[in-house]
């Protein structure tokens, strides 16, 4: 059975910095693309970054070099570093892959900057 648990979320000051993992089971990470998307209270869920399983990856307009998305073969895991944080960055972020036509979403963790 396909797998994503997302960890790493939590408090952080504006310029602080958290990373993301999106631990995966029951497939090869490597052989699909992932994406991290995130949700705000009130918003729509937006994509936030993919990374394709040839290694290129991708960012929202918003993110303006600030994010990286990685991955780690050996564990199956894919990361997302996100730095120089600011308050409308809060939100829940979701780990998500397509898999042979069907999508998969983690559980989400939460993001929180504020002062």
């Amino acid at each position: 059975q396909v797998q994503l648990v997302e960890s790493g979320g939590g408090l952080v000051q504006p310029g602080g910095s958290l990373r993301l993992s999106c631990t995966t089971s029951g497939y090869s990470a490597n052989a699909y693309t992932m994406n991290w998307y995130r949700q705000a209270p009130g918003k729509q869920r937006e994509l936030v970054a993919r990374i394709y399983s040839g290694g290129t990856s991708s960012y929202a307009d918003f993110v303006k070099g600030r994010f990286t998305i990685s991955r780690d073969d050996a564990k199956n895991t894919v990361y997302l570093q996100l730095n120089s944080l600011n308050p409308e960055d809060t939100a829940v972020y979701f780990c998500n892959a397509l898999i042979l036509g069907v999508h998969y979403w983690g559980q989400g963790t939460q993001v929180t900057v504020s002062s």
